[in-house]
């Protein structure tokens, strides 16, 4: 048996050269076995929000649309990488087959694992799709998945159902990243707080702040809204569209007082146009977080320099180390939030 290259280079068919995640075709054929890989079958698809979104617009809100469009996606691409959005999502599955050059890991054959990279770069091939359930962007189906060597890989956890956990790991590089870009005293704006990561991030950035920070939490959606109202976590809720800068400024920069703004803006929003929103909602040299795939970059970096904003800007990266027992504990410990994401996506 072939090993494979651990980057999972060997899946790639177009073009050459190419790394799984930015290919355009990846071979998901499990009947071909690499050493290096684990093979998984699949059951759960947890589709990126961004990309579960761009797909019920395109289908008109239909859910078999949504299917037919995942069922096309895959079989022209190998992978679930929405072509419109260029995001993917994760996976929940039993583990099936573990090669030779990957036992290493600490997986065995019938193990609850959800992927922590994304199905972008997840070799997938799918049999059917069984049910779309657009309230937690997830989607049933039968099939395989490939996980490479260098692919991060977690053991569903026994003590959450797995559907809460899936949801959770999907966004667990949201939390970690918060941990690390604010602390005491800090004034923390969340952009699409009343969503998946939006809620990670304000329970973290409560946790980090402590009694002398400030959280502001924006969501347009009314009963995210008052959800946020009612589990606390932020000192001001703030109904409004993320994609109107100057109501982001005008609402966030007076509760900051003589900083001008917030020391750190989380966008969460799964939406494009909100990239100068967090900009504008920012003190000078403070942090814009994005962790939010509908971001356009180039619009970011662009923005800022247009209008002559001195701001560190933040890539969202999905990965931290020990980031998904870090996002589990967090719901773990604070039970508001487990309970309203159990009540969601469980």
């Amino acid at each position: 048996m072939e090993s494979g290259d651990v980057l999972g280079t060997h899946r790639v068919l177009a073009p050459p050269g190419a790394l799984p995640q930015p290919a355009e075709r990846l071979d998901a054929d499990p009947s071909r076995q690499f050493a290096t890989e684990i093979e998984i079958a699949v059951e759960t698809l947890n589709i990126d929000a961004a990309s579960f979104r761009q797909m019920e617009e395109a289908s008109g809100g239909s859910p078999e649309g949504v299917a037919a469009l995942v069922l096309e996606t895959v079989r022209r691409r190998g992978k679930q990488h929405n072509p419109v959005t260029g995001s993917g999502g994760m996976l929940l599955g039993t583990v099936r087959r573990v090669g030779a050059l990957a036992e290493g890991r600490g997986f065995r054959v019938g193990d609850r694992v959800a992927t922590l990279a994304s199905l972008s770069l997840t070799p997938l091939s799918l049999d059917a799709v069984l049910a779309v359930r657009p309230a937690s962007a997830q989607v049933d189906v039968r099939g395989t998945a490939i996980s490479f060597a260098s692919a991060p890989l977690a053991k569903v956890p026994t003590d959450l159902p797995e559907r809460l956990a899936l949801a959770v790991l999907d966004v667990a590089g949201a939390a970690p990243q918060v941990a690390r870009l604010c602390g005491p005293g800090d004034h923390v704006a969340i952009l699409g707080a009343g969503g998946k990561s939006g809620l990670l991030c304000g329970a973290e950035a409560r946790r980090r702040v402590g009694s002398t920070g400030l959280v502001i939490g924006l969501e347009s959606h009314p009963r995210y809204a008052e959800d946020l109202r009612a589990l606390g976590l932020c000192d001001h809720v703030i109904l409004l569209d993320a994609r109107d800068p100057l109501a982001v400024r005008d609402a966030v920069v007076p509760l900051c007082g003589d900083r001008g703004g917030a020391d750190l803006t989380l966008s969460c929003v799964n939406v494009p146009g909100a990239e100068l929103s967090g900009i504008v909602a920012t003190r000078d040299r403070g942090r814009v977080y994005y962790f939010a795939m509908s971001t356009s970059f180039t619009a970011a970096a662009l923005g800022a320099e247009g209008i002559g904003r001195d701001v560190d800007l933040y890539i969202g990266n999905g990965y931290a180390h020990g980031h998904a027992d870090h996002t589990l504990d967090l719901v773990r410990s604070t039970p508001a939030l487990r309970a309203l994401l159990e009540a969601r996506y469980g």
